[in-house]
């Protein structure tokens, strides 16, 4: 019985060795639809509104956010799905609802790729 109860304790050992190790200040860069001042407050804020957002900043002539997460307690698809469901798409990823879409402000209406 103790022979088999260390072997179980080896192997449990091993395998939390063998598990990726998350990054708690893992940097992307994505790509987010929009147009004005009002698009990058609100698109910042729904990364920001994703626990483990570190940083996240949009730049409104590039279109391209620059992330700084914690891999530990988000992903990078969560804040993706999180900028698309407040009207934002994310190119390459996520596209936001049309209804959502509709009911942005007319300054913030971009030009949706299908």
């Amino acid at each position: 019985m103790k022979n088999v109860l260390i072997l179980m304790m080896a192997l449990f050992s091993i395998q939390g060795w063998s598990q990726e190790k998350k990054n708690k200040n893992a940097i992307y860069t994505i790509e987010v639809n929009g147009n004005c001042e009002t698009c990058k407050h609100r698109i910042e804020k729904a990364a920001y509104a994703v626990k483990g957002v570190k940083s996240a900043v949009w730049n409104i002539e590039t279109h391209q956010m620059q992330l700084i997460i914690n891999e530990e307690k988000t992903s990078l698809d969560t804040v993706k799905k999180a900028i698309a469901a407040i009207g934002h798409d994310v190119i390459g990823s996520y596209k936001a609802p049309d209804e959502v879409y509709e009911k942005l402000h007319h300054c913030c209406k971009y030009e949706r790729v299908n």
